[in-house]
């Protein structure tokens, strides 16, 4: 059977059917019944108030009471629909969450970015592992679980929706903004994996939403800053970017993200974001693609929208192009304003409005909010901090390893073997040495920051022939795992040395990384640990240990001798 031309939500349906229980009806499929709570909240706002249910503002809650107080009167002034949580801590969010909410006459839709977790935004929180890492997972059923927990986390907490996965398919590897964010380059990978997080967070009940649509993996801009522009052909884009968004659509998505990029293939308007496209939006999205779900732009102060549609003009056109949610307005009561303007001028249908209002207010009920409760505001650290999630991010980054050379060296070490374990990119003994150093009880350690000349370097080298064995830790010391990892010329030409030896080598990064460290090719054993986190080293350490068997592939191609899948 060949898994190219078997539809994917048929893969995802057969490969966590097994674990799914009876869940109440998909928040796709109560659109298209009569609700009672929905028809009375909706008869009840005027104009003004419908259109403010369309804008989602800014929340955090590690800024000033200020800040706190003016988003409280925007509630209250400007009836809007929902909160975009940022920055700040579980405890505080929980509490700020029932103080907004009571500010409120319609419940407020709360939502956050959470493709690895809570920890995407808040501290004190669990962050499981990046999706690039997730990608290189064999066994989607862990991925499918942590979904489930993810949802566990949100609700907890008094969120009702993931602005997550991120189903871009990375196939730039130059791409600023999405790379270490995205499943891989495998459309299918990206589909399955995506589709999977999906299910889990929908099945654990909370509301998802897609992105970026149409895709924004193969660009080298990054629209926070700028308008990217894909010259891609309709058919390229259809057959590669949207088909993970087709698939995940067709599995039950409740909500799509729009991305800011210009596409002149599928809209040929000058400087025109895909935000603020209703060829793209309506066109494609609703009626090509058949979507019935909330649709809802990126964050509508990134430059990639406002920089050619100035004053408020981009919300208005926004709403033209058939989003449903605008977040994170430059201005959202100049934009409210404008909109009722437009209406009024007949620029934009009431009835357009309202049947996006309906869509709101319906993912208000099917998350709960048609019942009104407080939340909890004690133990809350500790009632997103369980024992089980957090065996669960472990099990992830086991399965994440991914050894794409020396399948058959690493059962040659020993562990009564006089060992030297070094890390490199690091001034600090790492969880990576501790780990092995427990094991390889005859063993010494060495460290060797990113910036270390030859001096440094020599004083290692002359101990090396001391030992019978060496295992080398490369770390990325950044907060994310990015391409373009600094490391001294001299560092290079180390691992390059070290390569064509009998040293074993397990890089704690972004796979791309690889391709600027010529003679990693020729290593005797290479292991792709995807990031920096103690959870992989730990499953990193386990592998050269022989403990655990490493059985992930990579998710992306790096150049011709490390390529995607592998190890074949």
């Amino acid at each position: 059977m060949n898994i190219k031309h078997l539809s994917l939500y048929t893969l995802i349906a057969l490969a966590i059917a097994s674990t799914v229980q009876a869940q109440k009806k998909s928040y796709i499929e109560t659109l298209s019944e009569p609700n009672k709570w929905v028809n009375s909240v909706f008869n009840n706002l005027n104009k003004r108030q419908k259109i403010g249910q369309m804008f989602f503002v800014r929340g955090l809650t590690n800024s000033t009471k200020a800040y706190e107080d003016s988003i409280g009167m925007v509630i209250k002034k400007e009836k809007i629909g929902g909160l975009v949580f940022f920055q700040g801590g579980p405890g505080r969010q929980t509490i700020l969450t029932n103080k907004y909410q009571s500010l409120s006459k319609v419940p407020l839709l709360i939502t956050s970015d959470g493709e690895w977790g809570l920890g995407m935004r808040l501290d004190s929180t669990i962050s499981y592992p990046y999706q690039m890492t997730l990608g290189a997972i064999q066994d989607n059923n862990l991925i499918y679980k942590m979904g489930l927990e993810v949802a566990k986390d949100y609700k907890r907490i008094g969120m009702h929706m993931n602005l997550a996965p991120d189903v871009d398919v990375n196939n730039n590897p130059n791409n600023p903004v999405i790379n270490y964010r995205s499943f891989g380059e495998n459309k299918y990978n990206v589909a399955t994996k995506g589709g999977a997080y999906m299910k889990g967070m929908q099945d654990g009940g909370l509301l998802v939403s897609i992105k970026h649509f149409p895709g924004h993996g193969d660009t080298d801009v990054d629209s926070h800053y700028d308008l990217p522009q894909l010259t891609f052909t309709k058919e390229r884009l259809d057959s590669l970017e949207i088909y993970p968004f087709r698939e995940l659509i067709m599995a039950g998505a409740a909500g799509v993200m729009i991305a800011h990029m210009n596409i002149p293939s599928l809209d040929n308007t000058p400087n025109i974001p895909s935000t603020l496209s209703k060829p793209i939006v309506t066109g494609i999205l609703k009626e090509e693609l058949g979507f019935k779900g909330l649709i809802i732009s990126d964050a509508m102060e990134m430059k990639g929208v406002v920089k050619y549609f100035k004053d408020g003009e981009a919300d208005v056109m926004g709403i033209i192009a058939g989003n449903d949610i605008l977040e994170l307005s430059q201005n959202s009561d100049r934009a409210i304003k404008l909109v009722r303007k437009a209406v009024r001028s007949g620029r934009i249908s009431m009835d357009q409005i309202d049947q996006s209002v309906k869509k709101i207010l319906m993912a208000k009920y099917w998350v709960g909010l048609n019942a009104k409760k407080t939340l909890n505001e004690q133990n809350v650290a500790a009632e997103v901090n369980r024992p089980e999630s957090i065996a669960l991010v472990q099990e992830l980054a086991n399965a994440a390893m991914t050894l794409v050379r020396g399948q058959d060296y690493i059962k040659t070490l020993a562990k009564e073997k006089r060992t030297v374990i070094i890390s490199i990119g690091t001034t600090d003994v790492t969880t990576f040495q501790k780990d092995l150093g427990s094991y390889y009880q005859n063993s010494i350690f060495y460290t060797l920051d990113k910036n270390a000349n030859a001096n440094a370097i020599a004083k290692v080298l002359k101990e090396l022939g001391l030992f019978d064995q060496v295992i080398i830790g490369i770390h990325d010391s950044r907060t994310r795992p990015g391409n373009g990892m600094a490391l001294s010329g001299d560092l290079k030409m180390f691992i390059k040395d070290m390569a064509q030896k009998n040293a074993v080598f397990a890089l704690f990064g972004n796979p791309y990384n690889l391709s600027q460290w010529p003679g990693l090719e020729q290593s005797k054993a290479l292991l792709v640990a995807y990031q920096k986190e103690d959870f992989m080293q730990k499953a990193a350490a386990a592998v050269f240990k022989n403990q655990l068997i490493a059985t992930g592939r990579l998710p992306v191609s790096v150049n011709e001798f490390f390529k995607y899948g592998m190890p074949y």
